[in-house]
């Protein structure tokens, strides 16, 4: 029999935890068992002291197993079950068509995904756009999706990880959110629950990435690999750039716009196209769709060239309640900005650097993201054209459009994205998209 606060006193005194006292204290967590102040002290204990990786297998899957977790093997599918993590960014559209692009090469993507989160975007309310889309079906109309589809992207449900909705909460209002181990296993929990073979994770590093340093972010991307291939699923991570917004646009409307571009071929910003691949690339080599990388880029480039990615795009959107013409005509589906204006760059020079957060919190506060959890999102909103890094401007030229339902609002985030830049009169060196895999 264990005793809540004999396991806060012991990680308090720099103890290890056992498998049996971390499934017990999780097991109390969903079911108020456990009381908050419970929760708070033993959260500030990891905090402090940590959590060996023996610890957080333990942890990650005592999440994991708090609630529901899916099974594929009765489906049968003929391939395997795979997604990717992203740690957030400014941009970052990669999801929308990753998905269909790996089922389009045999992989199975159950995606269940979260909403915006401070400057981040979320994947969900780019996905809540489309009118007529549904992030929240029901268990069996997503599972029948992600057979006949290849790919379903949804929200998180209630059942998958409960304990983990409750804990982040608790450490959201107690200073303790910044914790590698809790982080993994927060992350991990919610990943897992969806029965994956395998999982690539997307971290960031840079000026818009959630981890504040570069080796913060790598400790988080060491800590999740090594986590996830001890919890028994297939996982690697790619450090990947977030010096500047990942692609052109930042908002919810104009990033859809931006993935079915990209998907039917009229347009494929370099920066993006770039990640898409290795991540892509990275899922079908762990997961055995492809022997190595050359054979996965080259079966990737397939699926978007025959038309096939767009095609499974299209088939997901219909399946789940969207418009059945959405790819041909976008601008007949996707909420528009009442006003467009562009946004003059204060002097001439180079593109030198951008405070990406800045540009991610211009974006909310447009309306394009939330301020508290239970505000409504403006999905027409946000910014577009963005210059990239090392770009030459002249004084009085467009860096960005800025989509907004009001004048007072769009003059806000002129100023905003005004001083998200910096002009320099020297090009800044080119700064790599992809730092580097981590691998178990």
């Amino acid at each position: 029999m264990f005793l809540p606060q004999e396991i806060i006193r012991k990680k308090r005194d720099g103890g290890i935890l056992s498998k049996e006292e971390i499934q017990f204290f999780v097991r109390g967590i969903p079911n108020g068992e456990v009381t908050e102040g419970q929760i708070a002290a033993l959260a500030m204990a990891v905090y402090f002291n940590d959590m060996n990786m023996d610890e957080r297998v333990a942890f990650t899957l005592a999440m994991r197993d708090s609630g529901q977790v899916m099974e594929w093997k009765s489906l049968n599918l003929p391939g395997p079950v795979v997604d990717k993590h992203s740690t957030g960014g400014v941009g970052d559209v990669v999801s929308l068509m990753l998905g269909p692009m790996i089922a389009a090469c045999g992989g199975y993507v159950p995606m269940i995904s979260g909403r915006g989160l401070g400057h981040t975007g979320g994947t969900l309310d780019k996905f809540d756009s489309i009118p007529g889309y549904s992030t929240v079906p029901d268990p069996e109309l997503f599972k029948k999706v992600v057979k006949e589809v290849g790919v379903a992207i949804i929200g998180q449900t209630a059942q998958l990880a409960p304990a983990d909705k409750r804990f982040y909460s608790i450490r959201d209002t107690t200073a303790t959110v910044e914790s590698v181990a809790m982080i993994t296993g927060s992350i991990l929990s919610k990943k897992l629950a969806a029965g994956l073979d395998a999982l690539v994770m997307d971290v960031k590093a840079g000026s818009g990435a959630f981890m504040p340093t570069y080796e913060k972010s790598v400790e988080l991307a060491e800590s999740i690999v090594k986590v996830g291939n001890g919890a028994g699923t297939k996982t690697s991570a790619i450090l990947t750039g977030m010096n500047e917004s990942l692609c052109p646009a930042a908002g919810n409307a104009v990033e859809v716009r931006v993935a079915i571009d990209y998907l039917t071929g009229k347009s494929r910003p370099a920066r993006l196209h770039e990640v898409t691949m290795a991540l892509c690339a990275e899922m079908l080599v762990i997961s055995g769709l492809a022997a190595n990388h050359e054979e996965a880029n080259a079966k990737l480039q397939h699926a978007l060239d025959s038309g096939e990615a767009a095609e499974r795009f299209a088939r997901m959107v219909t399946a789940l309640g969207g418009p059945a013409d959405l790819m041909d005509k976008p601008d007949a589906h996707l909420a528009k900005a009442p006003i467009v204006v562009p946004v003059p760059a204060l002097e001439s020079g180079y593109a030198y650097a951008t405070d990406c957060r800045g540009l991610g919190l211009a974006v909310v506060a447009l309306g394009g993201g939330r301020i508290r959890p239970q505000d409504p999102i403006d999905f027409a909103v946000g910014l577009t054209d963005l210059i990239e890094l090392g770009n030459k401007v002249d004084a009085g030229q467009p860096i960005a459009l800025v989509h907004a339902r009001t004048q007072e609002a769009a003059e806000q985030a002129v100023r905003q994205v005004q001083a998200a830049y910096r002009i320099a009169a020297e090009a800044p060196a080119a700064q790599p998209m992809i730092y580097k895999t981590i691998r178990p």
